[in-house]
């Protein structure tokens, strides 16, 4: 069966799914507890040893607002590219191309923050990472520029302020599409409220692309009783990107393949998890032959099968792929949405 759709390929090189079951189900030390056991993310923040905030911990975003997909102040060229970009996106998308995403990983994801008194190192599932120099230094002011650019901070009060420039252009401030030049410099403000919860403002600097600095406001949740889990891109895999497509919305950009029926019921369920910071249930059901998908009641969605574990959902804000995953001869133990960030794992409960 061949497989022609970018994203199917990326499934091919990501550790088996069958491994993301460990250390999940263990109770993580350290983490304030009520009573009955259940994380307490209204408990106080810690602070270090010196007294500062302490940042350390596994965080995911929870909700993103602000102007960074307000077009008025993009520069023409700008939102030409970005249409073409977002249009695009399996083809043109730096994670598509297994380039690291750089800026745009800033306000998404997962991470995991370690804090010591000279840096602090943010280490991403796509096995990058950013360090954050607390000892005193500049920026430079002509750097080389690379993928995640050069970041300093300093705090003030118990917020951080990381400054940080000397992006290269490869990459994108967003999904989106959203393309930056040389001169884009990023300002961020992380301030722990209490143990589970922090706020990031995010301000991004770039007269190249935009005639005034764009916004970004986070909300980030301590991810309690989880890991990060690597999301490796091969592009030197067999299928790698000599055959991703273009077009992300086009019927004609996905190869469908005929799956077994009785196969395909054994994926009909419910499964539940967390996306961003709500539990998310994930319906599907056979619908005249073919599997479809709701999203906490929503509407369906059809799923075409790329393989007979793997189908794309067009219909949905990316046509982001699902992946089932069986033990043995049963029925579905899990279904996970690919996104760029990473994998979304949704249990089956019924």
């Amino acid at each position: 069966m061949k497989r022609t759709l970018a994203t199917l390929i990326l499934l091919a090189s990501i550790t088996p799914f069958a491994v993301q079951a460990q250390w999940l189900t263990l109770d993580k030390p350290g983490i304030p507890r009520t009573p009955d056991g259940k994380p307490n993310l209204a408990a106080p923040a810690p602070r270090t040893a010196d007294g500062r905030a302490e940042l350390t911990g596994l965080w995911r975003s929870a909700g993103t607002s602000g102007d960074l997909r307000d077009t008025s102040k993009l520069q023409a060229w700008a939102r030409t590219a970005m249409a073409a970009n977002e249009k695009n996106y399996y083809k043109d998308g730096p994670h598509m191309q297994c380039l690291p995403t750089g800026p745009a990983g800033f306000a998404g994801g997962m991470r995991r923050i370690v804090q010591s008194p000279t840096v602090i190192a943010v280490l991403n599932g796509d096995l990058t990472y950013r360090q954050i120099f607390t000892d005193g230094r500049e920026l430079e002011p002509d750097p080389l520029p690379i993928f995640m650019g050069y970041s300093v901070g300093r705090w003030d009060g118990d917020t951080l302020v990381v400054e940080s420039n000397g992006f290269n252009d490869k990459t994108w401030i967003h999904n989106e599409g959203l393309a930056h030049t040389e001169k884009l410099r990023i300002t961020e403000r992380y301030r722990r409220l209490d143990f589970g919860h922090m706020q990031l403002d995010i301000t991004y600097d770039d007269p190249g692309t935009f005639d005034a600095p764009l916004h970004a406001a986070v909300k980030l949740e301590y991810a309690v009783d989880d890991e990060i889990l690597e999301l490796v891109c091969n592009e030197a895999s067999e299928g790698g990107v000599k055959h991703w497509v273009g077009d992300k919305t086009s019927d004609n950009s996905v190869t469908a393949v005929d799956v077994d029926s009785k196969l395909l019921a054994k994926y009909v369920g419910t499964y539940k998890g967390y996306w961003l910071d709500s539990m998310t249930t994930v319906e599907v059901t056979l619908k005249d032959g073919a599997l479809v998908m709701r999203r906490n009641g929503g509407k369906e969605s059809p799923l075409i099968a790329q393989s007979d574990t793997t189908f794309v959902c067009p219909s949905c804000q990316w046509g982001q792929p699902y992946v089932f995953a069986r033990e043995g001869d049963g029925p579905a133990t899990q279904v996970s949405e690919i996104q760029v960030s990473g994998a979304c794992i949704f249990k089956r409960v019924q």
